[in-house]
């Protein structure tokens, strides 16, 4: 790409700013007024990077309603402290009720997982989601089409970050102190746009399992 194709996409973007100001300044109902002056979402999203999966308008929320972390494979790592700052904020601060862990289906981070092939430095965080197969070995490895493989590893994959994500002292916490907090795993139907209930909330400790559940 040469530097006339990078400054025509540059002002692609600054002209895509310039209708955004337009519909703001057009916009009646002083809802942005209201955001100039601070947030109080009812949602924290972790999902993933994926440019497909943007979170406000999955939900079909506004502006203002959806406060938003997204990382490759939409991972809850203990030692991800831009995770755990943003989870931090949003249920102690924010004071969220609802916490959703959202992955999709045909998700590159996941299916490269599956690969013996090496990408780089994300190798290192991949990892992660290696270990979460290598718990689900069994049941992955019995499954002979390639992509049904790689979407239900998504589906575990979901399933085991909210696991790790209330297994933290700020989930906790929050729910030692009764705060209503409700944690959600969700997969996207990119193709539908449908967001897939995967029937795992949690709501309180009681079913982490005495070694994680804090006292």
């Amino acid at each position: 790409m040469g530097n006339k194709e990078l400054e025509l996409g540059f002002q692609k973007i600054l002209e895509g700013n310039k209708s955004w100001v337009e519909f703001v300044k057009n916009d009646t109902s002083g809802r942005f007024q209201q955001l100039a002056k601070g947030q109080s979402p009812e949602i924290l999203w972790i999902g993933c990077a994926d440019s497909r999966v943007p979170a406000n308008e999955i939900v079909g929320s506004r502006p203002g309603e959806v406060f938003v972390h997204r990382n490759i494979a939409n991972m809850c790592v203990h030692s991800d402290m831009s995770m755990l700052s943003v989870l931090d904020y949003a249920v102690n601060v924010l004071k969220v009720k609802h916490i959703v862990v959202a992955g999709h289906y045909g998700c590159g981070g996941v299916a490269a997982s599956l690969s013996r092939q090496q990408f780089g430095v994300i190798d290192n965080w991949l990892c992660h989601i290696k270990d979460v197969y290598r718990l689900h070995a069994t049941e992955i490895d019995s499954i002979t089409d390639h992509e049904e493989k790689v979407n239900r590893l998504i589906e575990l994959n979901v399933k085991e970050q909210v696991f790790n994500l209330c297994t933290t002292s700020i989930v906790q916490n929050a729910w030692k102190n009764n705060q209503d907090l409700a944690v959600h795993g969700m997969v996207i139907d990119i193709a539908t746009g449908k967001l897939i209930d995967l029937d795992n909330t949690f709501t309180g400790n009681e079913t982490l399992g005495k070694v994680f559940a804090f006292k």
